[in-house]
């Protein structure tokens, strides 16, 4: 029995123990000296008597006793159960474990109930079995209740049939025949014989005729002394008798006497007994009222585990949320400072130029008094008023000017605001026109300023001019103030509209610094926003990569893991094709990609939010896929595994850098790198792939257990020569099978039917349809290999790369070995069944093994191969028309072998034969497929062994 319970596992297992000695003592009752009886509780007492061969009462008072412990105990032990039902679960297990209680505990009960009446009926002692009596009926309002809340459990009604009890006790004073009728246990029980009743206490006769017949044959004396002796026999007897009458006369009167006063007892008990039957019945209450109390405390225990659970999930948000608040916090307070230190400097600008325009001013104040001490001398305003009316053209034409760099800044900020929401094409745009906007607007303000001090200097000169001009007017009105003395008036008018209209010009000027200022302020503000709104964008576009980095890291996971859930699948026997050699390659592969992803992802975390995330996504791919294909490759290794614990020792090797490989990508996730810095990231990195590799490594020397011991290449030459030499060999091989079958199809064909011709010209074009996508490909992988020697030998010789790859190269030879091995034994089986010496079945063999060696050839080109070449494109293209080829070959050899059955067997009609010939051929037919399969069995099984052999030389 099972129970996930949580409390008091010592005091359950207390329990447990002596539940299993309560049901091995109750189920089997050792009786002593006669034989060990499987108790089923339903023997009765006279039937213990029989078998123990004693009637002792207080044997009897002692089981009785023991009986009742063992009651207790069981009862005891179905209260834990229920106390530790579950209100959410469907609490089966706990609720099959109250079968054997519910069918021991009414055996027990039977049994008591018989020896307790047996006892009465025996002793006739009332007083001395009164505690037996008030210790039964409490167990019996126990196991009422028991027996209650078993029948309201709708798995349990389905196991067993739980008894039902009467309210009250059975009256144990009673005789057999008044106890009540109680429900017969589940379980069939045998037949059993009538218990015979007790021996007579008189002793029967003497057997007298055989006696007689005895002792006639001796003498005649002893007979009539026997014949004395028995009739004073019969006479002793026939007055015992009378006493014995007698002596039951006495005992019937002491009967009624006992018998009124049990009467009395009875009635005293019948009181006592409702009076405790009441206190049971509380007790009972109270004990579910517990048992409710109990469970309502573990349910709200439950629901304060999941509020503490709720709460400290708050409070991580919550903490989060302060720590982005406080970086956000962090991040406006330097704005602020910058928007300060911006401020400052615009401030410091403006105060310089609001000095310069107080010097400008002073200037001009003093030019003012100047010029109204020359007016009083002007003869002619005519050249002055000239002068006014030219410079409001120019500051007309200024105004104009700044209303369009006004009206330009504002199409600006209105560009801004549109394309803000854009993509980020449309916002480079936009960044690319403020720009623009920007510095035309400070070229335009520069030009401004360039103006208005030109506008400056040339109003200082024509005041210089006006000066000179005014000392020469004055010279002029000293001449002719005698004579144009009536026209000082009108000098005096004059130069007061010229104050007036100087002041104009004034107020113009210092509206034009206004709104120059105020552009200025307006471009300020413009620029603040820009500037926010791109860290916003650029935020946006980091936590975008994030996601995408994290979406590509779960993928890879996803995929090691789909790789595992294969490892572990008894539907997946992985790759049955690969080799030790193939294995090792892979797992350089799966080393060199994760190096490669690490070096992405730590120039990644270098380069920060300027990095480029494209490298990171094509190496998880790469590292996830070179790890699902060591987990396929491995697993199609265990073949070779002489027993299942190495097969297990090497699966569970291959798990290891698997299970690394996916906590390294779960580890590089944004959420979890988020807070540490660039050297922390890095070192996560570092000792991932450190792991990987190590796990890598070990799996290595596993795979490297399996691996031939003789095909070693060190101090075999050139490696670059041996790979040349055996790819030129295989196309040798090649080209000498298509010369071979050439031969075969110009053979003479003298003696051959034309239904075997036909077989004979389809079988070669098949067998040359093979050779040449053979050839094709042998051409492809030379290519291939002269591309992948190219790529990754960077500075170094072709031999010290095919040394640096040894295992790589191992498998690369041995594969170009196996294409022409087998492409010369299917041109050797070809001609055989040309010539009738081999079957077509060697054929189809043959063709498997051709589409076997050059797939094998592949996957070792594959290993190395850059991505997206096009030279592994033709091999790959290659390869499928080579498995085209040998498909269409075995096709037409089945086909073949179809037409051959078909012609040798014999056609039976069935209907025809009589039942007991049609069951014969079918047990015939079914030995034979029984045979059949028995011989496919150990023929695999041999040639699993010879490829053991053949992998390991």
């Amino acid at each position: 029995m099972f129970f996930s319970w949580s409390p008091s596992w010592h005091s359950i297992d207390s329990i447990q123990n002596s539940m299993v000695s309560v049901l091995y003592s109750v189920r089997y009752i050792y009786i002593p000296r006669v034989l060990t009886i499987k108790y089923t509780g339903l023997f009765e007492y006279e039937e213990y008597i029989s078998l123990k061969s004693i009637n002792d009462p207080n044997e009897g008072y002692e089981t009785i006793t023991d009986l009742m412990t063992l009651q207790d105990q069981i009862d005891t032990f179905q209260k834990l159960i229920f106390s530790h039902f579950r209100g959410s679960a469907n609490n089966e297990c706990r609720i099959s474990a109250l079968v054997p209680l519910v069918q021991e505990s009414y055996g027990i009960y039977k049994f008591i109930t018989s020896m307790l009446r047996a006892m009465h009926s025996t002793t006739g002692d009332e007083d001395a079995l009164e505690p037996l009596r008030g210790r039964y009926d409490a167990q019996y309002y126990r196991l009422v209740r028991f027996y209650y809340e078993c029948s309201n459990l709708r798995y349990l009604t389905s196991l067993i049939s739980v008894p039902k009890l009467a309210p009250q006790p059975p009256n144990l004073l009673a005789g057999e025949e008044d106890k009540p009728s109680l429900p017969k246990r589940p379980t069939n029980e045998p037949e059993r014989e009538p218990t015979p009743p007790p021996k007579s206490t008189i002793p029967d006769a003497e057997p007298i005729n055989d006696f007689w017949s005895t002792e006639a044959k001796r003498q005649q004396e002893e007979y009539e002394a026997e014949q004395r002796r028995l009739q004073s026999q019969w006479e002793e007897q026939q007055r015992q008798q009378m006493l014995a009458q007698q002596q039951a006369q006495r005992e019937f009167e002491e009967q009624q006497r006992l018998q009124a006063e049990q009467q009395r007892l009875a009635q005293e008990q019948l009181m006592a007994n409702q009076y405790q039957q009441q206190t049971q019945g509380r007790l009972a209450e109270l004990e579910q009222e517990n048992l409710n109390a109990r469970a309502q405390y573990e349910r709200d225990q439950l629901m304060l585990q999941q509020y503490d659970k709720r709460v400290k999930d708050l409070e991580e948000q919550l903490n989060q949320i302060n720590s982005n608040f406080s970086s956000q916090n962090s991040s406006k307070d330097d704005l602020i400072r910058s928007l300060q230190e911006q401020l400052n400097t615009w401030r410091t600008k403006y105060e310089a130029l609001a000095k310069l325009y107080s010097q400008l001013r002073q200037e001009h104040l003093d030019l003012l008094q100047t010029t109204k001490s020359l007016k009083l001398k002007a003869a002619s305003a005519q050249e002055a008023i000239d002068k006014k009316e030219r410079l409001e053209r120019e500051m007309k034409t200024k105004n104009l000017e700044l209303a369009d760099m006004i009206r330009e800044r504002d199409r600006a900020l209105h560009e801004k605001d549109r394309l803000t929401g854009g993509n980020r094409e449309e916002l480079e745009k936009l960044k690319r026109e403020l720009r623009m906007a920007i510095e035309r607007a400070e070229n335009a303000e520069r030009a401004k300023g360039s103006e208005i001090s030109a506008m400056l200097s040339k109003y200082n000169r024509e005041m210089a001019d006006l000066e000179e001009a005014l000392r020469s007017k004055t010279r002029a009105l000293e001449e002719f103030q005698s004579s144009r003395g009536d026209l000082n008036a009108d000098h005096e008018i004059m130069l007061r509209e010229k104050d007036e209209e100087i002041e104009i010009y004034k107020s113009g000027m210092e509206q034009a610094l206004t709104e120059l200022e105020e552009l200025k302020l307006s471009q300020g503000d413009a620029d603040k926003a820009l500037d926010s709104q791109i860290d916003d964008v650029l935020i946006g576009s980091i936590s975008k990569v994030n996601d995408i980095i994290d979406s590509v890291l779960q993928s890879g996971v996803q995929r090691v893991d789909d790789a595992l859930y294969e490892l572990d699948s008894t539907m997946q026997a992985g790759n049955q094709n690969a080799s030790p050699s193939y294995v090792l390659s892979q797992i350089e592969k799966a080393s060199a990609s994760a190096t490669e992803f690490s070096t992405a992802f730590n120039n990644f975390i270098a380069d920060g939010p300027n990095s480029e995330h494209a490298e990171i996504i094509r190496t998880v791919s790469v590292f996830s896929g070179s790890i699902a294909d060591v987990l396929s490759n491995t697993k199609g290794l265990t073949r070779f595994a002489t027993d299942d614990k190495k097969a297990d020792q090497l699966v569970g090797a291959a798990r290891s850098p698997a299970e690394s490989t996916m906590t390294f990508f779960r580890a590089l996730q944004s959420f979890r790198l988020q807070g540490l810095e660039p050297t922390q990231k890095t070192d996560v990195v570092i000792n991932n792939n450190h792991e990987v590799l190590m796990n890598l490594q070990k799996l290595s020397k596993l795979v490297d257990t399996f691996a031939p011991k003789s095909n070693k290449l060190t101090g075999a030459g050139d490696l670059g020569d041996i790979v040349d030499r055996e790819l030129t060999n295989a196309a040798n091989a090649i080209e000498a099978a298509a010369q071979r079958l050439a031969k075969l199809k110009k053979k003479p064909r003298d003696g051959y039917s034309t239904y075997e011709l036909r077989i004979h010209d389809s079988i070669l074009e098949a067998s040359i349809a093979v050779t040449n996508a053979i050839a094709e490909l042998i051409k492809a992988a030379t290519a291939s290999q002269q591309e992948i020697v190219k790529e990754g030998r960077g500075s170094s010789s072709r031999t010290a790369f095919y040394k640096k790859n040894n295992r790589w190269t191992e498998g690369l030879i041995s594969a170009a070995k196996a294409v022409a091995t087998s492409t010369n034994t299917l041109i050797e089986t070809a001609d055989g069944v040309i010539s009738g010496r081999n079957s077509p079945e060697q054929l189809i063999v043959a063709s498997n093994d051709v589409a076997a060696s050059t797939a094998q050839l592949v996957a070792a080109s594959r290993v190395k191969a850059t991505f997206m070449s096009k030279t592994q494109d033709r091999l790959e293209t290659a390869s499928k028309a080579v498995g085209s080829a040998c498909r269409s070959l075995v096709r037409q050899v089945q086909d073949i072998i179809a037409e051959k059955n078909r012609n040798e067997t014999e056609t039976i009609d069935y209907t025809k034969l009589s039942g007991h010939e049609f069951k014969v051929r079918e047990m015939e037919q079914q030995v034979e497929i029984l045979q059949l399969e028995n011989a496919l069995s150990q023929a695999r099984k041999q040639l699993g062994e010879m490829r053991k052999i053949s992998y390991m030389e």
